[in-house]
Formats: C-alpha cells, structure tokens, sequence
C-alpha cells in the first residue's frame, strides 16, 4: 500500500468523520445515559461483550485466513458508525439515545479496541513479528479518534450555527477522502480481492445480520421500549468500519486484515435497512393491535 495513502490520506479521512461526529455532540449527550441506563448498559454490554465473543465463534467455525480472522475481530471491536444515528431517526428509534451510545462508544473505543485487537492477533497469528497494538499504536488510536471528536465538539459549543452548517460539507469530504482510499485499496489488491470476498463475504453478512438482531433483542427481552431497541439495533448493528479499515491499514499495515470491514462496510447498509423496515412494521403492528 502506497505510504502516502496509509500515513496521510485514511487518517485524515477518520479523523474527517470523527470531526463531524463532534460538530453533532454537545456535553450534555455524554450525561444522557442517565436518562436511559437500563438501554445504555445492555447496548454498551453487547457492544464490548457480546458481539467479540459471537465473532470469535463465527471466525472459529468458518476458519478464515489469519489475517481475515483478525479483521473480523477488529471490526467487531469497532464502535457504532455515524450512519446508525440516520438509520435511527429514518425507522423511529432513539435518536437522542444514539447520540448518546456513539459518544461514550467513541471514547470506550480508545481502550476496547486495541485490546481485543491484540488478543485476536496473539490467538490467530501467534503473536511472533507482530507489532500489534501497542502503547505507541493506541496513542494514534486516541489521536484519530478523540481529538477530532473534541476539536468538534468545542467548535460546535463555540458556534452551533457553524457546526450545523459545517455537518454536510464535512460529511461530503469525508466520504470522497474515504471512496478514494477503499479504491486504492481495490486496485491494490485486484488479484486477491475475488477470493478474499469468497473468504469473508457470507461470515460479514452473518455477522451482520447477528449484531442487528442482538442490537435489538436483548433490549427487547430486558424490558427496553421499541424505540430504545430499535435505537441500539441500529448502533449495535452499524459498526465503524472506517475506523476498522484505518487501524489495519496505518496502524497494523495490513490490507488482507482491512478486507473483512471493507465488504462489511457495503453489506451493513442493506442489511441495516431490511431491518429497519422490519422493526418499523413490527412497532406499528404492536401499535395496531388491541390492549
């Protein structure tokens, strides 16, 4: 991979997205959890939790190559994408709630990631060679996470009309910086990119479709409202696969370990969307039907 595209341009893409994030979050987002503790804790639980633990189980039974393996773990360590605020408010979840899961998703991050991270790569790749995500590597975590975060939220509380205007332009740039580097990435692995779709493309969709599902039922059973559920379905269920790209490809220097969030990052919009329209059905009929 191109040094330019590695240590400048997918960085500045994250740390883009992450700014934009920010120009949308106040300090108040940060206190709502005690608003919804019951629904921040299951959503927050699945997330560090529940989800690492049913990809290890997939990666184990579909027994991807290693550095897919470690892919699939960090995708799965990613927190929620901005996308599942969108999908929120479009199928009558939570949006305040998801305000508040991506904000102290995004901190968690800085601490969850690497370390799930580097256990996946001590357990598939033995750990011999590897760099990993050491001390060094989860300070450009923080780098490329928090601090965009911040920059935008402190613009945003200096002047909340500039940042709302800002959030489109940004969201704009962010997604042309983002498309340049995954065809980057495309070109460069032509040759691989069929079998590595082969590899990765049904345990992706799997994976999917199970953090919707956990996203959504395990609030459900526990008591949480529909619109909280539907909430952490979408926050659960729409990783940051950008972030995961960013770390296996600056970070950890691999494209083979970026494939697994790369093919999720386009399957998760579709899948997303079905069960969107999905709960949104299910939370009419329960309106419709008689007490």
């Amino acid at each position: 991979m191109d040094s330019a595209l590695t240590s400048v341009f997918l960085p500045a893409a994250l740390a883009v997205i992450m700014f934009g994030l920010g120009l949308g979050l106040t300090v108040a987002d940060f206190r709502r959890v005690v608003v919804y503790p019951k629904a921040a804790f299951l959503a927050l639980l699945c997330q560090i939790v529940v989800l690492p633990l049913i990809c290890f189980g997939l990666v184990r039974a579909f027994g991807p190559a290693p550095g897919l393996a470690v892919g699939m773990m960090l995708l799965a360590a990613s927190p929620g994408g901005t996308s599942a605020n969108l999908y929120s408010h479009l199928f009558g979840g939570d949006v305040a709630l998801n305000v508040t899961l991506t904000a102290i998703n995004s901190v968690l991050a800085v601490f969850t990631l690497p370390l799930v991270t580097n256990l996946a790569i001590a357990h598939f790749q033995g750990g011999g060679g590897q760099v990993g995500l050491q001390f060094d590597k989860t300070a450009q975590v923080f780098l490329i996470v928090l601090i965009p975060v911040a920059i935008g939220m402190a613009v945003r509380a200096r002047s909340a009309g500039f940042a709302t205007r800002m959030e489109k332009p940004v969201k704009i740039l962010s997604a042309v910086i983002l498309l340049a580097v995954i065809i980057g990435a495309i070109v460069k692995e032509a040759g691989n990119l069929g079998g590595y779709i082969a590899s990765v493309g049904l345990i992706t969709l799997l994976f999917s479709v199970l953090s919707l599902t956990v996203g959504y039922w395990v609030p459900r059973l526990a008591g949480v409202g529909a619109r909280q559920a539907i909430a952490s379905c979408m926050e659960i269920g729409i990783h940051n696969s950008t972030l995961a790209i960013t770390v296996a490809i600056s970070l950890l220097g691999s494209t083979e370990t970026a494939i697994p969030a790369a093919v999720y990052g386009v399957l998760m919009f579709f899948t997303a969307a079905a069960a969107g329209v999905l709960l949104r059905r299910r939370a009419a009929q329960e309106v419709e039907a008689p007490v």
